[in-house]
């Protein structure tokens, strides 16, 4: 087995003041180690085995490591035999002791919160009931799922899974479900996609895992094999094990789906498996859950994003968390989710924009949600909106209007009038575009002999005089902050949207 439930004592340790400077790493962040393990020679540290042998596991524990008041030490106890709790040494040593709201420690160490009631569910996404055979859930046409062990590195607060997590232990050997979860793929042509899932997969034996790999491996029909796992985040020291990632590779069809939820959990040690991954032939995708006090404000989420990104890990998924037990406090609302993927577009790369999804109860599968950014349509075109705010006519169709131009004005103008879109007065954008075309203006004047003191002012193609003295900058910041000029194309700044033909 991967772990022992039994916990293992630690010393009495008082809270460690926070390191200089938490916040401000750009990630990979510094590698950073608890006190309590900072004797510690490297040879163990980054050995997985004495990552978990030394991992957190009771309340007890906790006590002497982190400060509590009494009443919620108290309240956390009477949670222990609720959910298993591990915290890898490594793990662990991300948390800011002296932040009671630390997002690492949110999401590691039990909150009394979790004992407050309301709209919880076992099994949210009602996975047993898609059941198969036991261990496998097939939702989706030619996808499955396949639970393959309880155990994990670390235990989520928020885990959507703790109906299977909480089952203690588990066998080693193949059992006759593993097998008769190979069966029913090998049996079932239209699976072309299995998720090998848990708990967590890389907490398995290897001559467990390597099972699952091979015989997935030799079935033709199957294109594809995800392995979900949060050892990349949670104990990174798994993967320095050539063996392991041999094994991984061997399999050839293999997909990591991995876990960052925090900006912090991106470390030089995640950076280093994650790039030994993706140099043996594995891409790597990361799901991330909105979670209130770790990662629901906009700032927080743009560096986790680019973090990723740096690590070259693509943002896949941000879930709304689901309405699992004992996880209320982490949800928030679905106008928060819209108000950070609002500020993602547009705003960063493609590349590093996850797609925002709700997975929807009574086993709906994931339901993409995003801000509106169709503002109205009609027989012949859309209006659609970017992340500007601008609003563009859009005629998708090669095909003659169907009206005549009706006198109108607004989005209405741009369905049947004459105006094809609608700039926001103050654009950042059309000022850099303004920026250009004086410097071009300037240039072209400069080289017919027209520059110089002797001409005090000259319009440019928008209406802006030029004149002596007056930087570019300047002169563009002006015709950034809207004076009312208008161009040649019919642009004007006015109070709100500027027409532009």
């Amino acid at each position: 087995m991967f772990e022992s439930d039994a916990p293992d004592p630690l010393p009495t340790q008082s809270a460690i003041p926070a390191a200089s400077g938490f916040e401000d790493d750009e990630p990979p962040s510094l590698p950073r180690r608890h006190s309590l393990w900072a004797n510690v020679p490297d040879a163990q540290w980054n050995d997985w085995r004495w990552q978990t042998q030394n991992s957190v596991r009771s309340v007890r524990q906790l006590r002497n490591l982190l400060p509590f008041a009494p009443d919620e030490l108290e309240a956390i106890g009477r949670l222990e035999a609720d959910f298993k709790l591990a915290i890898p040494p490594y793990y662990f040593s991300l948390i800011d002791p002296t932040d009671p709201a630390d997002p690492i420690r949110l999401q590691s160490v039990p909150s009394p919160l979790e004992a407050v009631s309301g709209y919880e569910l076992e099994d949210p996404l009602e996975e047993d009931k898609d059941s198969p055979v036991p261990g496998l859930t097939h939702r989706y046409p030619d996808r499955v799922l396949m639970i393959t062990t309880p155990n994990c590195s670390m235990y989520c607060r928020y885990c959507t899974r703790k109906r299977a997590t909480l089952t203690r232990g588990g066998w080693e050997g193949v059992s006759a479900d593993d097998e008769r979860m190979i069966e029913y793929v090998r049996k079932t042509p239209a699976i072309r996609d299995v998720i090998v899932s848990g708990g967590d997969p890389l907490t398995l034996p290897i001559g467990k895992l390597r099972y699952y790999l091979e015989n997935l491996k030799a079935i033709d029909h199957v294109d594809v094999i995800r392995i979900g796992t949060r050892v990349p985040v949670t104990l990174p020291q798994r993967l320095f094990d050539n063996e392991l990632v041999d094994l991984l590779a061997s399999a050839e069809k293999v997909y990591i789906q991995t876990h960052f939820n925090h900006p912090r959990e991106i470390t030089p040690e995640a950076a280093r498996v994650c790039k030994t991954l993706l140099r043996a032939g594995m891409p790597i995708n990361n799901h991330s859950v909105l979670l209130k006090g770790v990662n629901d404000d906009l700032g927080t989420m743009r560096q986790l994003l680019r973090g990723l990104l740096r690590i070259k890990v693509r943002p896949y998924y941000l879930f709304h968390c689901d309405p699992v037990t004992g996880a209320g406090h982490f949800r928030t609302s679905v106008w928060k989710g819209l108000q950070i993927m609002e500020g993602l577009r547009g705003h960063m790369s493609g590349i590093g924009i996850p797609t925002y999804v709700v997975d929807s109860p009574h086993g709906g599968g994931k339901i993409p949600l995003m801000p509106n950014y169709m503002v109205s349509m009609s027989d012949d075109a859309v209006v659609l909106r970017n992340y500007e705010g601008m609003l563009v006519r859009y005629q998708a169709e090669d095909k003659p209007t169907s009206g005549t131009p009706t006198a109108t004005r607004g989005v209405s103008n741009l369905l049947q009038g004459s105006q094809t879109q609608l700039m926001p007065e103050g654009s950042e954008r059309m000022a850099r575009r303004r920026a250009i075309q004086i410097a071009e203006h300037t240039e072209a004047m400069e080289t017919h002999g027209c520059g110089g003191d002797s001409h005090h002012e000259h319009a440019g193609n928008d209406g802006a005089a030029l004149r002596p003295g007056v930087s570019l900058p300047v002169l563009a910041a002006a015709h950034a902050n809207g004076n009312g000029h208008a161009n040649g194309n019919g642009y004007k700044n006015g109070n709100g949207y500027g027409a532009h033909d």
